[in-house]
């Protein structure tokens, strides 16, 4: 029996392995992802922050129409502010076929604080994208002569199934009926799904430990090489401290924001905390040719991918999905895509940054910084009281 057991355990079939692919285009991850849906045959789940009723989301409706016409089943999760254009008719042919659709925290003036900013795209589970990719015209460019500059990661294997779990998580929980103990509440907004290899970091709004913040603080204890590609950034006091010791501590911490934004107040809350960076010898580049929507973190060895960006609504009051994943090779491939990312971006040194800096500039800059991380957070906290 024993020489049995050992036989058997020996002879397990072993898990095949997962595979990723950069996506480094709004037009090579809008043709990879409708590719999937077109070959689905059993399930398509998307996830959304915006779809705009343009070429692009036509595209995907029809898309997805014709797979619930081949009896997959369909489901669709949109943030009803993220798409607020967008009308509740669009869907009406995806209803038609067999398809669901659910539209995330409808909006209402006592909660509309609590957005669903994750995009996410499963196939059968077999494979799934994940990155800052919206779907609308202004990702369909190359980031560089036309479209927002993003990123997306596409992946097969085992860790497609933490990708289904999350949106389960966000599927039941689309118009934010809580359960009334606090506890239980949190648990389904925040979680943490590993493998491996990778985990899922799942967060939203709580007073519970934000898992993709507690995941960054801990590899960011032992690194040496840090890049981060971000639209927004506003890190949390932690956060800023541990990377500005990596920086003290000899190690080198490379950080892309925008040159061009989308939400000008969001880049003068950025803006405001340059200095403090820049003493600390953290280099900070602002992306130049197009608006930057990414979001990658790059650890040593470990790279995250995802919806979160580094800035207080991220971090704490959206629902945000990040996926971590350790792999030498995946690192070092996105660290290719990002010092090209450097190549279109202009370094702010200290010399330069001080020569800016007027009276009034300031001003804006601390005053974005006030708005961001007080009064956006104050009346995220008391409308948090309405989702117990």
């Amino acid at each position: 029996m024993f020489g049995q057991a050992r036989l058997y355990r020996w002879f397990v079939p072993p898990q095949p392995d997962n595979q990723f692919r950069w996506l480094t285009t709004g037009q090579q991850a809008f043709e990879r992802a409708l590719a999937a849906i077109d070959q689905a045959q059993e399930s398509v789940d998307l996830e959304i922050y915006v779809l705009a009723a343009d070429e692009s989301g036509h595209a995907f409706l029809d898309r997805m129409t014709q797979a619930a016409g081949r009896a997959a089943c369909v489901r669709v999760l949109v943030d009803a502010f993220g798409s607020i254009t967008l009308r509740d008719s669009f869907w009406q042919p995806l209803r038609d076929a067999g398809g669901e659709v659910r539209w995330f925290n409808p909006f209402s003036l006592g909660r509309y604080s609590f957005r669903n900013h994750r995009k996410l795209l499963v196939c059968d589970g077999a494979v799934g994208f994940v990155g800052g990719f919206n779907i609308s015209n202004d990702y369909a460019g190359d980031g560089v002569t036309s479209g927002w500059r993003d990123l997306g990661l596409e992946i097969r294997g085992p860790v497609v199934s933490l990708l289904q779990q999350g949106f389960a998580s966000s599927w039941g929980n689309a118009g934010l009926q809580h359960p009334r103990i606090p506890q239980f509440r949190r648990s389904r907004a925040r979680q943490k799904i590993q493998q491996q290899q990778c985990d899922l970091l799942l967060s939203g709004p709580g007073r519970n430990s934000n898992f993709i913040q507690r995941q960054l603080l801990n590899d960011l204890r032992r690194a040496r090489e840090v890049d981060i590609v971000v639209a927004y950034f506003l890190p949390t006091l932690r956060l800023r401290r541990a990377l500005m010791r990596v920086a003290r501590q000899g190690g080198r911490v490379r950080i892309i924001l925008a040159g061009k934004s989308d939400v000008p107040m969001s880049q003068d809350a950025a803006r405001s905390v340059y200095s403090r960076l820049l003493r600390a010898d953290v280099e900070v580049w602002e992306y130049q040719p197009q608006i930057l929507h990414a979001k990658v973190i790059v650890i040593d060895d470990v790279v995250y991918v995802g919806s979160s960006n580094l800035d207080t609504r991220s971090l704490q009051i959206n629902y945000e999905l990040m996926l971590r994943v350790v792999d030498a090779p995946l690192s070092a491939e996105i660290r290719e895509i990002i010092a090209g990312d450097r190549r279109h971006s202009v370094q702010i040194t200290r010399e330069s940054w001080r020569g800016q800096q007027t009276l009034w500039r300031r001003f804006h800059q601390r005053w974005a910084h006030f708005v961001f991380t007080r009064i956006d957070m104050f009346f995220a906290r008391r409308y948090l009281k309405l989702l117990r």
